[in-house]
């Protein structure tokens, strides 16, 4: 048997029926989706797949965001979402029409990916939405582009170079927020369920763990973060992976000004309180374990033989081994599991006093 054990405390995960449900009532999904269902011979795109301007307002009013001011922006969002995500199929323009500007629009037309929405299993809508997460999460580690002609070369090309921008580096510190907020989520020592304040999500990427009084250098690193994942935190909210209340903007600096201090005892939720959703467990936890992170479930070890619960649960909190012990003794014979439980239970490596310890527990609730 492995004498070791997840780093990661097991997530309580939702079935995936009730988490596919939530997939499709994701806002950004929602809009996706009735876009691609929208999207029809008349529908037409510029080059780059993008919605016309003049598609535009009727996108908008479709997804019922006239009154919204950035009713565009949102509509144009959720396009792109249907398109990454294949709810939308979209055809170059060689063949078809040119606009008014003289350029050739492509058209577009509902994806094969769309029927998996009333037709797919929960797990096919749980791909789709991952896919969608991914997309997301692309743009929100893209970097901020406030004057776009100081990037743009000569040849109209877009200077990467001059954006000061390490794609690796912004994905990699996205990815430590998202992983620290789901081990203090899934923690026993967490809030649980409960909002995080954003200053200490920030700082627990920018506090170095030995540092005592952090200096004024590492407090505007905090206050510079904090910043940063508030624009990230607010596009990651629509499509269901956060509850996010954003910094107050009375809090942001104006330019010339000094910063408001990254923490007020006073109030700290004025500074943003963010927690995963029940999908947000979910999607983090699928990440993570793409990129090789053992991040168990309760439930993993309901199918595994004895000796792979009893070493699988040694690294348990109390309460979510009894949970998976439960799991797994539901359904099975009694007098079977207990022999099995026993067998795997014997040896004389390190680990046996304490697979011992389990098998007694776990046979506790086997019943006379």
């Amino acid at each position: 048997m492995s004498a070791e054990h997840p780093t990661l405390p097991p997530v309580r995960l939702r079935a995936d029926a009730e988490l596919a449900r939530d997939a499709l009532a994701a806002p950004l999904l929602a809009h996706a989706v009735r876009l691609a269902r929208w999207a029809g011979p008349d529908t037409r795109v510029d080059a780059g797949g993008e919605l016309v301007d003049e598609q535009l307002p009727e996108a908008v009013e479709l997804l019922g965001l006239t009154e919204d001011e950035d009713g565009e922006l949102w509509a144009g969002d959720a396009w792109r979402l249907a398109v990454d995500t294949g709810l939308v199929d979209v055809q170059d323009g060689t063949e078809g029409t040119g606009d008014e500007d003289g350029d050739t629009a492509g058209r577009a037309a509902p994806g094969e990916n769309l029927a998996l929405v009333t037709g797919g299993s929960p797990q096919d809508v749980l791909a789709l939405w991952l896919d969608g997460f991914d997309a997301v999460f692309g743009d929100a580690v893209a970097p901020v582009i406030d004057d776009l002609d100081a990037i743009v070369g000569e040849d109209g090309e877009i200077d990467i170079e001059a954006l000061d921008w390490d794609p690796e580096a912004e994905a990699e510190f996205l990815e430590g927020v998202l992983g620290n907020l789901y081990l203090l989520t899934v923690s026993d020592a967490g809030p649980g369920d409960g909002p995080v304040p954003l200053p200490a999500l920030a700082a627990s990427m920018v506090v170095p763990d030995d540092m005592g009084e952090p200096t004024d250098d590492v407090l505007e690193q905090v206050s510079d973060a904090m910043m940063r994942l508030d624009e990230q935190f607010r596009l990651l909210e629509p499509i269901g992976l956060v509850d996010y209340q954003p910094v107050d903007e009375a809090l942001m600096a104006e330019e010339g000004e000094e910063p408001a201090p990254p923490v007020d005892d006073e109030d700290v939720t004025r500074y943003g309180m963010v927690r995963l959703t029940p999908l947000g467990l979910y999607g983090v936890r699928a990440r993570m374990m793409e990129a090789g992170v053992d991040a168990p479930a309760v439930g993993d070890l309901a199918d595994k033989g004895a000796d792979a619960l009893l070493d699988g649960i040694a690294g348990y909190p109390e309460a979510a081994a009894r949970e998976e012990t439960a799991g797994w003794l539901s359904g099975r014979d009694a007098l079977g599991a207990a022999r099995e439980l026993l067998r795997a239970a014997r040896g004389t490596d390190a680990g046996s006093p304490l697979r011992r310890l389990h098998c007694q527990q776990t046979l506790s609730l086997v019943g006379p």
